[in-house]
């Protein structure tokens, strides 16, 4: 169950950007409910993201992104001092975020270019497909992800006992890559709660093993 918190005072409804029908909004609900991720999705995504790597870079941390990770962190009430996975990464919006506050950080993406653009010293980087994950089972206590395909077996997998996902959409329902909450507490196996709220232009949810 998930429970709707109040927005925070500085919620506003995004632009119309992606609606149902964008072609990554088919790609994430299809792998969130068990399609395969083939290669040629991984290829395709990839060369995608490298391509916009330069571009991303110049903004650094967006207010608005910014706006939507900080009210997830402080209401949602994540463990900060645990071990976090960041999946997506990028060019490291949320690594800057997480940097000072969570005990310790690693940021993942399958883009090589977006990871050469992240900032270096603040979290370890690694070039991985978050379906086939590089880390033992149970070894992180929350997983981050910004704008980021779901693949639920893989982070059941690498999550603790007791852990945590924090899920953000930037433009709520306007981001591309984009599940409601309700969507992302039914993929991952077992049994989840938490709470979800509006902020910036995004949505967010923490979800915690029920």
């Amino acid at each position: 169950m998930i429970t709707e918190l109040p927005d925070h005072p500085d919620a506003t409804d995004p632009e119309p950007f992606a609606g149902p029908d964008h072609p990554m909004r088919k790609l994430t609900r299809s792998i969130a409910l068990g399609e395969p991720w083939t290669p040629d999705d991984a290829h395709r995504v990839a060369a995608i993201f490298d391509g916009l790597a330069p571009e991303w870079t110049e903004r650094q941390v967006d207010p608005v992104k910014a706006a939507v990770v900080d009210d997830a962190l402080d209401r949602g009430a994540p463990p900060l001092d645990g071990r976090w996975l960041e999946l997506g990464s990028g060019t490291g919006a949320g690594t800057r975020l997480l940097h000072g506050r969570v005990a310790e950080q690693v940021s993942v993406d399958l883009s090589a270019g977006m990871l050469a653009h992240a900032p270096d010293g603040l979290a370890p980087k690694v070039r991985a497909d978050s379906s086939q994950l590089p880390f033992p089972a149970d070894s992180f206590d929350a997983v981050l992800m910004i704008n980021m395909i779901l693949f639920p077996g893989e982070v059941d997998r690498v999550l603790r006992p007791g852990g945590t996902v924090v899920w953000v959409n930037t433009r709520a329902d306007q981001t591309p890559i984009h599940l409601p909450p309700v969507d992302v507490e039914r993929a991952l196996p077992g049994e989840w709660s938490g709470v979800t709220a509006r902020a910036g232009t995004g949505l967010w949810a923490v979800l915690r093993r029920a």
